[in-house]
């Protein structure tokens, strides 16, 4: 991958890039004014979502970025998200949605995960797609997620590269074969899962609350709410220096606080919440008793004048003031004011009311953010932001006492506190499933099918596991594994030598019965190890070549008669071994009523394999797999063990126990002693 195309190695930030799509040989100052005037299309057009969305860190943005190397010019942006993991799955709704507005553009995101869009739909991506290989594979194009597949063979497709493309190579296969890139419907399923819900989503992240707040704050926040982010921010990762300031107040007295409406992210104002935190005696911060009807509001308030404090302490309020001036000098900003018009940004609202003038406020503030970015040395930090806007925007404490009359209400914090039915719900959502109907505890038990468990283990024992891991069997329509048992069985006459003591056929497994488990042997000086097998070995168990194998000579019935006979007196024998110890007694077996016409035959058996020796019945696998499974899970008391990670893995889901009664008979332990809890 190129040098600048590197994954992003800052935490938590994700890097967008949009390309044009190649087409006849431009001119690079041609390229560069196209670019220039895509970014402002582009922020004018999403500018009614961005202006009042609240970012964690940093928000949404786009530059001109020149060419280099094999890389062509393009638009960038990076964003650092924080701890609100919404924020980037917003960006990815944004760039979705660009490309499909744009249909020039061409977008790529990544994160400093890498391809993360390729994590969120790992159940469904293709076997060959792995981190090593997926470099420049997954793009947006026409709002449809793309990724540029590896040819099956060298060559197959002319229009395929062989090695993970470049990407001016990725450009042209999207503009040239743009259908047979575009990803599977699973793959684009789970990624739209993930972001189905915006634009609506942005109002469903919102919390509002009342906070008791020193007026310059209110005033500051009706102005700008975006600031709101970086207060929390600063009081949450605050540090000794910085709470020196906050010693004594000297930009937010706490004798001019008033109550007020403040909306926050969710991530937000659970940060605000959870920080446990005592104000210093000396700023004039009391709290009144945990008991008072106001006390959250008190709390909230002062916690949020702490962070703005820290803010302005960290600038000097005699800062440049050819930064107050960005938004009046910028030939962009008519442009920009009418084609927030145009998409009804300012809704119904009069023109000069003041919730006009609000709204008109924080659209120049993002104007001045997003759209006419300033250089860095002429750009504001939060705390000169803050300062600006309290000596440019006149308030009176007394107007701002009214309006605590007529403030919102608070919307309810109960989405703090998750119950476990919530919290399986949300991880079945996040993993895709669905409820198609509530069904409750007791319903859900008695319906329950211990049946399940058994056909899942079963289901499992019969997948493939390798060094990479299991097949779980998630999905009862998967296909079964096949299994060639002549290649497997030639396979061991290798490893075995020509003379082994017996040759196990399929015709012998099935008169043996499945359950039964043989070691071969033959004698000899030599002895192989699977660890050095040639290749010429292995090859055997992938043969679809069946013409040499299975094929029973003449001669070779006599022997297999003799082989069957003789598996037969070997089983007896164990049979009559084990009869005489209690393992015996540890499983639970089937008591079957035999049919008077089987006496005879069973009698003449009994005398034929030893007179007077006890037949076994047989152990009921099924039943004894299942009470082992519940035994554990039972000793595992609702924390996880071995029985739910394995169950939970293979999509099955037991219900709670409700029978706290001790069972009938004592736990066995099936396991090695090293495992406390029974399989």
């Amino acid at each position: 991958m190129e040098a600048n195309m590197k994954l992003a190695t800052v935490e938590d930030t994700v890097e967008y890039r949009l390309f044009l799509i190649p087409d006849e040989r431009r001119d690079p100052e041609k390229h560069k004014e196209i670019l220039e005037k895509s970014i402002e299309r582009i922020m004018t057009q999403f500018a009614p979502m961005l202006v009042s969305y609240i970012w964690q860190n940093q928000p949404f943005n786009l530059r001109y970025k020149p060419g280099k190397g094999d890389v062509p010019a393009h638009i960038f942006g990076m964003t650092k998200f924080g701890d609100n993991i919404e924020d980037e799955w917003f960006i990815v709704y944004l760039i979705k949605q660009i490309t499909k507005e744009f249909p020039e553009l061409v977008a790529r995101i990544e994160d400093n995960d890498g391809e993360f869009l390729l994590i969120e739909a790992a159940d469904f991506l293709p076997k060959w797609l792995d981190p090593d290989n997926s470099a420049n594979r997954v793009f947006f194009y026409h709002g449809e997620l793309c990724i540029i597949p590896a040819p099956r063979k060298p060559g197959a497709e002319s229009w395929l590269p062989t090695s993970p493309p470049t990407i001016p190579q990725a450009l042209d296969i999207i503009s040239t074969h743009w259908e047979k890139v575009v990803a599977s419907e699973s793959i684009r399923a789970a990624v739209n899962r993930r972001i189905r819900g915006y634009p609506g989503q942005i109002e469903a992240s919102l919390h509002r609350a009342h906070c008791f707040l020193p007026a310059g704050i209110a005033a500051v926040l009706k102005q700008c709410p975006r600031l709101v982010a970086a207060a929390v921010q600063a009081f949450y990762l605050r540090d000794p220096i910085d709470l020196r300031a906050c010693r004594v107040f000297k930009t937010f007295l706490p004798e001019t606080r008033i109550m007020t409406s403040v909306t926050f992210t969710k991530c937000l104002y659970a940060q605000l919440v959870q920080q446990r935190f005592v104000p210093d005696r000396r700023s004039g911060y009391g709290l009144p008793p945990p008991s008072h009807p106001q006390y959250r509001a008190h709390e909230l308030g002062m916690k949020l004048a702490h962070g703005f404090e820290i803010l302005c302490s960290k600038c000097s309020p005699h800062f440049s003031d050819s930064k107050k001036s960005l938004k009046t000098t910028s030939p962009l900003w008519a442009s920009f004011l009418k084609s927030l018009k145009k998409n009804d940004y300012f809704k119904e609202l009069i023109e000069g009311s003041a919730q006009y003038q609000e709204r008109l406020e924080m659209a120049k503030n993002y104007f001045n953010l997003s759209v006419n970015r300033p250089e860095s040395s002429l750009a504001m930090s939060p705390g000169e932001e803050i300062l600006t806007l309290l000596q440019t925007t006149p308030f009176e404490i007394e107007e701002l006492k009214k309006e605590e009359a007529d403030l919102p209400p608070e919307d309810d914090d109960k989405w703090l506190d998750l119950s476990p039915d919530q919290l399986d719900q949300l991880l079945q959502e996040a993993a895709g499933k669905k409820e198609s109907q509530s069904i409750s505890k007791e319903e859900e038990e008695q319906n329950y099918d211990l049946n399940q468990v058994s056909k899942s283990m079963k289901a499992f024992i019969s997948k493939v596991s390798t060094h990479k891991g299991a097949e779980l069997p998630r999905e009862p329509s998967e296909a079964p594994i096949t299994f060639d048992a002549d290649s497997f069985l030639n396979y061991f006459d290798k490893i075995l030598g020509s003379d082994p003591i017996c040759r196990f056929t399929p015709q012998m497994h099935s008169a043996a019965g499945a359950g039964t488990e043989l070691k071969l042997g033959g004698p000899g000086p030599q002895e192989s190890d699977s660890d050095d097998l040639e290749e010429e070995d292995l090859d055997c168990l992938d043969s679809d070549d069946d013409s040499d194998l299975g094929m029973q000579e003449p001669g070779e019935e006599a022997s297999l008669k003799g082989t069957l006979d003789n598996l037969k007196l070997y089983m007896a024998q164990m049979d009559q071994e084990l009869a005489h110890t209690t393992i015996g007694k540890s499983f639970t077996t089937r008591k079957q009523a035999e049919p008077a016409s089987q006496t005879t035959d069973t009698k003449s058996d009994e005398e034929d394999s030893g007179a007077g020796e006890p037949v076994l019945a047989p152990v009921d696998v099924d039943l004894n797999l299942v009470s082992n499974i519940l035994e554990s899970y039972n000793s595992q008391a609702g924390l996880a063990g071995p029985a739910s990670n394995l169950l939970h893995s293979m999509g099955v889901q037991l219900p709670d126990n409700t029978d706290h009664r001790p069972t009938s008979k004592p736990t066995k332990d099936y396991c090695s002693t090293s495992d406390p809890a029974p399989c």
